[in-house]
């Protein structure tokens, strides 16, 4: 039987034929446009471009170029920071881009976060308070050799066909309407223009296209940071001979811990890599350290012995090993917009966002954005109109920003409160893995604009996690009793921790029902601090501002309701106590 094109397109949905005429529509727009160079081409041939390229190139036949200044394959113990990898990076290296058997191969497992807050004068590790799992955690993540990534990442690119040129990107003349962008590149003594569809900036803290698109934008997080490498595996694990703190570690290495050591206004990470290399920052507040008290080498290791001398110590006997050493001053910084399908430019990596390196969250917005960033590019490529899906996309990706923005800014004071920052830490990762991870994991982010039922969930865990980094703040301020613990063991004991960590890694059948259950999960344990703080706190009658931060909570309309929760279940379904550190008693003076 004949079938006419007539009755094929009746036959289609209404929605498919709005898309086949949009398709129609774009097609004879650019009949007369002449066919650009280039599909995309991304600006920067960093972690951040290199991993979008390939990205772009596995989802869809499509002719991308990235220029990169930088020439030839990069050392492995490369100037870059961001080592440290948490799950949504590591799904996204691993599952999207294929990388699994690198990572295996050529990058460190890791074990978790474990971070120690200061005792005295810090020179017994085994006496500081402790944070971090006993055993290892289900869901791999890594510490990234950047060079080995970036070399990895350039060869596989190069393996898909996509285009890659060292040079300098010196201007870029955003095409009208549908007609292409124009880019100048200077490579060695020779300058070409080259065109096409899609631009990408991917400079980093070049901020290229950002720049010229006025896009830059400061923030209130001031900090600053240094940090280094050292061609020696540092084992944060030989500081101590205590059989009872190397007791705490059932199953698993401290020196494959992103290991952090927590002060006043400050922390300092140690890293291992995978190349044999170890990595060493500063990072602080200035209204506690000043950046030009270890903006040198000379003054760091200064600065360490002072405030760290464990670390002082063991960086001392490899001093004639460092390999670099770098400052980055006020170092946290956005955009005021990051897609704009309408011009068909986009940001990705720090040429959009770097908030703090603290929980390594800068590769997870690099897999978030670049998620989007494809997406869009594809549906464009292939006809689609995504002017109103990359608004939607643009907000969606500056509310988890702004969202993010908030675990860092004004909590590094926080660091000097044991108690509370040890309850924020659990709370923050429990929040990233029921919220962020989860969704992520089972690619909630790029279908919003499709399907916008999750939109209520995510808005109410934005508002949680906003109000409980408010929370800490205000317990900070009247907290005053010394921690008891010396372990919290941030996983295993800790019955939510386990079910929230689950659900990444399980298939699961029903997403946004899910995805309530998580929310409910998370309020409660939120019902829960807030409910046990006021009880530890409710007696201290004679301190007025206690008694007014504790009616102030008490009368929060949010944390009434999560406590309300927290106690009509604690009964038949308890939520595991052991995070929620107790006070030391108050020790007599006679």
């Amino acid at each position: 039987m004949k079938v006419t094109v007539q009755s094929e397109l009746s036959g289609l949905s209404k929605e498919a034929r709005a898309a086949l005429a949009a398709r129609i529509a774009k097609h004879l727009s650019q009949s007369d446009t002449p066919r650009p160079d280039h599909d995309v081409v991304i600006v920067g041939g960093g972690v951040a471009g290199l991993t979008l390229a390939l990205e772009i190139s596995r989802t869809r036949p499509t002719r991308v170029l990235v220029v990169d200044s930088d020439t030839g394959p990069a050392p492995e113990a490369t100037h870059r920071v961001g080592e440290s990898t948490v799950e949504v990076a590591s799904h996204y290296l691993r599952e999207k881009l294929c990388m699994g058997e690198h990572l295996t191969a050529s990058q460190l497992p890791k074990m978790g976060l474990r971070m120690f807050f200061s005792d005295g004068v810090n020179t017994d590790i085994a006496q500081r308070l402790e944070v971090g799992s006993s055993t290892r955690i289900p869901f791999v993540t890594y510490q990234i050799d950047r060079g080995r990534l970036a070399n990895e990442l350039a060869r596989r690119c190069a393996a898909d066909g996509v285009d890659i040129t060292c040079g300098r990107v010196q201007s870029i003349e955003l095409g009208a309407g549908s007609r292409p962008h124009s880019l100048t590149v200077r490579t060695g003594d020779r300058t070409f223009t080259t065109t096409a569809t899609w631009v990408v900036d991917g400079s980093g803290r070049n901020r290229t296209l950002s720049k010229q698109l006025d896009l830059r934008r400061s923030n209130e997080h001031k900090c600053n940071a240094v940090w280094l490498r050292v061609a020696a595996e540092l084992d944060i694990g030989q500081w101590s001979s205590d059989p009872d703190w190397h007791a705490r570690i059932v199953d698993g290495d401290r020196a494959l811990s992103t290991n952090h050591l927590m002060g006043q206004g400050y922390w300092v990470w140690i890293i291992r890599l995978a190349s044999g290399s170890t990595s060493i920052g500063i990072v602080a507040d200035p209204a506690f350290h000043q950046a030009s008290a270890f903006d040198t080498l000379s003054k760091a290791t200064a600065w360490l012995r002072e405030y760290e001398p464990q670390c002082a110590d063991a960086l001392a006997e490899v001093e004639d090993r460092v390999q670099d050493f770098r400052v980055m001053k006020n170092y946290s910084h956005g955009a005021a917009k990051f897609f704009d399908g309408k011009e068909r430019w986009c940001l990705t990596g720090d040429s959009a966002i770097f908030l703090d390196p603290l929980y390594s969250s800068g590769l997870d917005l690099i897999a978030i954005g670049n998620g989007l960033i494809t997406d869009m590019i594809v549906r464009d490529l292939d006809g689609e109109n995504v002017i109103g899906r990359s608004k939607t996309v643009n907000t969606l990706f500056g509310t988890l920003a702004e969202m993010w923005l908030a675990i860092y800014q004004d909590q590094y004071p926080l660091m000097a409160a044991p108690k509370v920052m040890t309850s924020k830490i659990i709370w923050d990762v429990a929040l990233y893995w029921g919220f962020l991870g989860f969704l992520y994991v089972n690619d909630r982010f790029v279908t919003v604009a499709d399907d916008p039922s999750i939109v209520p969930g995510l808005e109410r865990m934005v508002g949680l996690s906003n109000r409980m980094q408010q929370f800490f703040r205000e317990w900070a301020a009247i907290e005053q009793g010394r921690p008891q613990a010396q372990f919290v063991d941030a996983y295993s004991p800790l019955n939510f921790m386990r079910v929230l960590h689950a659900t990444m890694i399980d298939e699961i059948p029903d997403v946004t029902a899910q995805f309530d259950t998580n929310a409910e999960l998370l309020g409660r344990v939120a019902g829960q601090l807030v409910e046990l703080i006021i009880a530890e706190n409710c007696n201290r009658f004679s301190d007025d501002a206690v008694m007014r931060q504790i009616q102030a909570w008490q009368q929060d309309p949010l944390l009434r309701d999560v406590r309300s929760v927290y106690r009509r279940q604690q009964g038949v379904n308890p939520l595991s106590t052991d995070w929620i550190i107790a006070s030391a008693p108050v020790q007599s003076s006679t």
